[in-house]
């Protein structure tokens, strides 16, 4: 953006609402975001709670320039195709969290759960492969929840069930650099998310060769613009994904994955499917394996019904306005 809005036009536009999720996700039964309805759309500025505001920034950032300005890069194409994303439900739940995804060929599946072992996502890994049948695809995501040599027999133990690919299986680089030498003969690629987005250096990953793929996220990034410079400097494919976005915010990332030059894999925009409710009549929510790209509209009535306490918008109103003394230092 040529210059910031200023602090008391964007409190002016700023709508705090509590969605409702289907199942437990992050260890949170809803979503709080702020909502900006913006001169050139609706945004969305929803760092997670934990997040502190120096890292927040780079979210209000995004949301920001996504409120306030179009992205100079031309879009490519109309509709993303999606996977579905599976939380760590338990085995009688997985069809009916799929349901909501409809058609979609590929499912992500978080693993490395607090509280959860090996076994049980050996166990959700089976289930899911044996509903999805041969032709599906599956990909895991730990969060970097693994140290090396668990992530090295966790992989050993579930490549059986023909993996796409696993998702920041350990923390740091070069944890992912030392993984993808041990399993180089297996067929699973190793992507990064944690450390591109949350990284100081988000190429350091790309050029200790830690990674087959990136996982990109426009909020956590700074916005679109900046998203498409790392990945072109990277040199990596990218697989576009949400924060448990609203469909506002999901827009954001489908309008990112449109302007990509390549797109080979499914991308983890799908997720509206896991609210239970959303601030739109129109959810960007998965059709025949894929979400359109577009604008979202924010409903009136939804952000009356969904709107957050008193105390829980003091709370966001207030961390907006640190977040913003940060944007130019």
């Amino acid at each position: 953006m040529d210059a910031r809005p200023e602090l008391d036009d964007v409190l002016s536009r700023a709508h705090v609402v509590s969605v409702p999720l289907v199942a437990r996700f992050r260890g949170v039964d809803r979503r709080e975001v702020v909502l900006l309805d913006g001169p050139s759309g609706w945004s969305e500025f929803s760092p997670f709670v934990e997040y502190d505001d120096a890292e927040a920034s780079t979210w209000l950032a995004a949301a920001l320039d996504f409120g306030w300005r179009e992205s100079s890069a031309p879009a490519l194409r109309e509709s993303i195709p999606v996977n579905a994303t599976l939380p760590a439900v338990a085995l009688d739940e997985i069809a009916t969290v799929l349901s909501r995804f409809g058609e979609c060929r590929t499912v992500k599946i978080k693993v490395a759960e607090r509280g959860e072992s090996l076994a049980d996502d050996i166990a959700r890994v089976r289930e899911t492969r044996r509903l999805l049948g041969p032709a599906g695809r599956i990909r895991l995501d730990a969060n970097g929840a693994w140290n090396l040599d668990e992530a090295e027999h966790a992989v050993r133990a579930l490549e059986q069930f023909d993996l796409e690919y696993v998702e920041q299986p350990c923390a740091t680089v070069p944890e992912l650099a030392e993984l993808r030498r041990r399993i180089h003969r297996i067929d699973v690629l190793v992507a990064a998310d944690e450390s591109v987005r949350k990284a100081a250096d988000p190429l350091e990953v790309a050029r200790a060769e830690a990674a087959d793929l990136l996982v990109i996220k426009a909020a956590p990034l700074g916005g679109i613009d900046r998203a498409l410079a790392i990945v072109a400097e990277a040199g990596l494919p990218a697989v576009v994904s949400s924060a448990l976005d609203t469909s506002v915010g999901l827009a954001m990332g489908a309008e990112l994955a449109a302007r990509l030059p390549a797109l080979d894999f499914d991308c983890g925009l799908g997720t509206a499917a896991l609210l239970a409710d959303d601030v739109t009549t129109a959810s960007v929510s998965p059709r025949d394996g894929a979400i359109a790209v577009g604008r979202v509209t924010a409903d009136p009535d939804a952000l009356r019904r969904l709107a957050a306490d008193d105390t829980r918008t003091a709370w966001w109103r207030e961390r907006l306005a640190r977040c913003h003394t940060l944007l130019d230092r």
